[in-house]
């Protein structure tokens, strides 16, 4: 096997258009949904950084015989952190200018996750935490590959340090280093996915963030990289039909992967992997610019491919404030994607580029001809003498000669300032960065007694800096400020979210008669809300509910997952009352709680309640599925011990209450509406209380209080209309209990008005979520729940 000198520095274009395909998907599939697959862009870009980053600090072992940890973390915070830093600022002052209070404090602690590279594992513990789950979405999810891509570099330089120590010395430089670089990569790809196999299957939302799960994705980059100069033998014919079989795959992966199928990560993350290494692999010995691969090759999917780290960043932060600021229309999109055009061309050119070859951050120019010659070069062999393996002109050009400028042989023209960074005599790598070899733009001199010569003065540098940049930092800051003038004028003359449904022409109810009945008072406070077009003070605020969650409710313990439910704490009023209730279900049940505490303290010690559930648990005899962490494993159990309560107490009435959504049983199976119904409803018949069981309605699902209430919002931005599964589950509750002789009682009373439910009632928030009620809310309903259980005759009249 050859060495593997690099024998030319110009950037493959087909691994570019590759980035661009992928951020272009990823941006699409947020953006308008489509294409379906579009979040495996994410894979494809694993892929891409685990074959250049491997082959740059492979092609430093062949230098210089091991690895400069330092100077790699160097690198790569120059090429990572300015764009990031600057998107992590922009976006915490923007979610404390537009969101409220509790989003504004959650992006805060996204944005020092992200700044730390843990925010994926931060994303994962609360997509699998019941009570956070249902959380707003953060404009910085998307930071998560980029701590996935983090924290497996945080190891990789160092393992491939210990690696390099087990090869002698004079073998270092050689194939022996990248074939124990490969076995190691290789290990990591078998054990990793294997890992994705079985916690994809187990734990879904876990194994999509996980670094253990996602590092193969990268380690088969590294392992592409490490097999360059076998791949270098590929025929050219089938180099060409490998790049559009992998190119087909890829696409076919954007188009057709679904994001709520089953097996992903592993194993259907496995084609966008391996379709990219067919396009990595089949192009290592063609020309670098692929021109047979023109999808990928042309020069617009170039430059995306170039600026996609930036697009990368700040396509997901636009798009969900945008949720915020902008109303539902058809002109919404073509803002969304004009914003995110803007912003990244703005961080690309203003401090992508700038910052990474900065002067004063110890970086080096490279040539404008080649952006990306120092991870490219990495990547091509050559003969064993060091001279090109193919495409290569040894050059005739003098030392300190700058592509671009006149030669005249014999000349004794004064050197450009340019060249003031090369040493005397050192040649110049042709295609390369002028005059600069390409081992010093990534590692630098080799020696103390290099560095004097080297280093150019820091006069000249910035000079060269600025030359480079100057006038693209200021073009594009002109530019960006006159873009945000201009929105800024348009946000300002249309502010305030529009509402997410039209409220209908507004006529008070009439005044509520006296009357026992509390329906017409909750309903005109119900239609003063939906009519309001500002926020009211409520007390307490919906910042304060949200932030409290389910943590302000009294039987919030008698639900959870990880506490056993003592009977007596979870029991209101009097030991001795003649009518006991139990309420029981999943967490719409325990947002009824403090309403049947307030009945149970307020019936003069007639009435005592107790209320016993889980999380997340429906009361069926059916296990519905939940990805909450440790929900499954309590349902039965939990399931029973109520049984056993029930059975030892023999209450006079048992309230049931779950969700009024769709599910699927823990085996994959579907479940309807009636399904779901009929599933509560012979889990309830083994209490043994025919007759004496009711089915009480949660609210029908609203809007995400997250990320629907803001200062810039109006009312209406949070009012929803009563959904279509809510209606069928409620027919269907109503039928299943005339049938059985049992009782339902409708949330809709209180819950909205004229089909359409609004944040708030009075002076108090409704919900603190989507789904459940808020402790005072609850406690507001009381009587209303009193009267109608009066009326069917199930509790004696106060």
């Amino acid at each position: 096997m050859t060495p593997d000198t690099p024998s030319r520095t110009a950037p493959r274009r087909d691994i570019q258009g590759l980035r661009a395909l992928a951020v272009l998907a990823v941006l699409g599939a947020h953006a308008v949904g489509w294409p379906a697959g579009g979040f495996v862009g994410v894979d494809i870009f694993f892929v891409i950084s685990g074959f250049l980053i491997t082959g740059m600090l492979l092609s430093e072992i062949r230098r210089y015989g091991s690895v400069s940890v330092g100077g790699f973390y160097a690198r790569r915070a120059r090429r990572i952190l300015p764009a990031a830093l600057v998107t992590l600022g922009a976006v915490v002052g923007a979610a404390f200018a537009l969101f409220n209070t509790v989003r504004a404090d959650q992006t805060l602690w996204d944005a020092i996750s992200a700044a730390l590279f843990v925010s994926n594992w931060r994303f994962a513990a609360q997509g699998t935490d019941y009570f956070h789950a249902a959380d707003a979405v953060s404009p910085l999810q998307n930071f998560w590959s980029l701590s996935v891509e983090e924290q497996f570099y945080l190891a990789w330089p160092g393992l491939l340090v210990i690696l390099v120590l087990l090869v002698p010395v004079a073998a270092r430089r050689g194939a022996a280093a990248r074939v124990v670089v490969g076995i190691a990569a290789g290990a990591i790809v078998a054990a990793s996915f294997a890992w994705a196999l079985t916690q994809t299957e187990a734990h879904p939302t876990l194994a999509y963030f996980s670094t253990l799960t996602r590092a193969w994705e990268l380690a088969a980059g590294a392992l592409l990289a490490a097999a360059v100069p076998v791949l270098t033998r590929i025929p050219r014919a089938l180099g060409i039909v490998m790049g559009w079989l992998g190119l087909a795959g890829a696409v076919t992966a954007v188009l057709f992967i679904e994001p709520t199928a089953a097996g992903f990560p592993a194993p259907w993350a496995a084609l966008p992997v391996v379709a990219t290494c067919l396009v990595l692999a089949g192009g290592v010995a063609g020309d670098p610019r692929q021109r047979h691969l023109f999808p990928l090759s042309n020069s617009v999917s170039v430059f995306v491919g170039d600026m996609s780290y930036s697009l990368y960043l700040w396509h997901f932060p636009v798009i969900v404030f945008a949720a915020v600021l902008l109303s539902e229309s058809d002109q919404r999109i073509w803002i969304v994607l004009g914003a995110i055009a803007v912003l990244s061309l703005a961080s690309y050119f203003i401090v992508e580029q700038p910052l990474r070859y900065a002067p004063w951050l110890g970086a080096r120019m490279p040539a404008p001809s080649d952006r990306a010659a120092s991870e490219r070069a990495a990547l091509q062999p050559a003969a064993a003498n060091g001279t090109p393996a193919s495409g290569g002109v040894a050059s005739t050009r003098p030392a300190g000669w700058t592509p671009g400028t006149r030669y005249f042989p014999d000349s004794r023209r004064p050197m450009p300032a340019s060249a003031l960074s090369v040493p005397p005599n050192t040649p110049a790598v042709s295609g390369g960065p002028a005059a600069i070899p390409p081992q010093q733009l990534v590692r630098g001199p080799a020696s103390p007694a290099d560095a004097e010569s080297v280093s150019a003065p820091e006069a000249a540098l910035g000079r060269l800096w600025r030359e480079r940049f100057g006038a693209q930092i200021f073009l594009a800051t002109a530019g960006l400020l006159a873009v945000a003038l201009g929105t800024a004028t348009w946000v300002y003359s249309t502010s305030g979210a529009g509402p997410l449904i039209q409220p209908p022409a507004f006529s008070a109810p009439a005044p509520p008669q006296p009357a026992a009945d509390p329906t017409a008072q909750l309903q005109a406070e119900l239609a003063a809300a939906v009519a309001a077009t500002s926020w009211p003070e409520l007390h307490p605020s919906l910042d304060e509910v949200m932030a409290q969650s389910s943590g302000a409710n009294p039987a919030h313990d008698c639900f959870s997952p990880t506490v056993t439910p003592d009977p007596a704490a979870c029991t209101w009023g009097s030991a001795d009352a003649p009518t006991h209730l139990y309420l029981v279900g999943d967490s719409t049940a325990v947002a009824y709680a403090p309403a049947l505490r307030s009945l149970a303290d307020n019936s003069g010690g007639t009435i005592s309640a107790t209320t016993v559930g889980l999380y997340g648990c429906r009361f069926t005899d059916v296990l519905v599925q939940n990805d909450g962490d440790g929900i499954m494993a309590a349902c039965s159990e939990r399931k029973d011990v109520v049984r056993q309560l029930i059975a030892a107490d023999q209450p006079s009435l048992v309230i049931v209450s779950n969700a009024f959504t769709l599910g699927r049983s823990t085996d994959g199976t579907d479940l309807s509406a009636q399904d779901l119904v009929a599933a509560a409803q012979s889990e309830a018949a083994t209490y043994g209380m025919p007759g004496r069981v009711v089915y009480l309605a949660p609210p029908p699902q609203g809007v995400n209080l997250g990320a629907c209430y803001s200062p810039v919002s109006s009312p209406s931005a949070c009012a929803s209309a009563v959904d279509d599964t809510w209606i069928a589950m409620w027919d269907a509750t109503v039928a299943a209990a005339a049938a059985s002789g049992d009782h339902a009682v409708d949330a809709l009373p209180f819950s909205c008005w004229e089909g359409i439910c609004p944040a708030f009632a009075g002076t108090l928030p409704t919900k603190y979520d989507q789904t459940h009620l808020t402790v005072p809310y609850a406690e507001h309903i009381a009587p209303y729940l009193a009267w109608v259980l009066q009326s069917q005759g199930l509790i004696a009249a106060g």
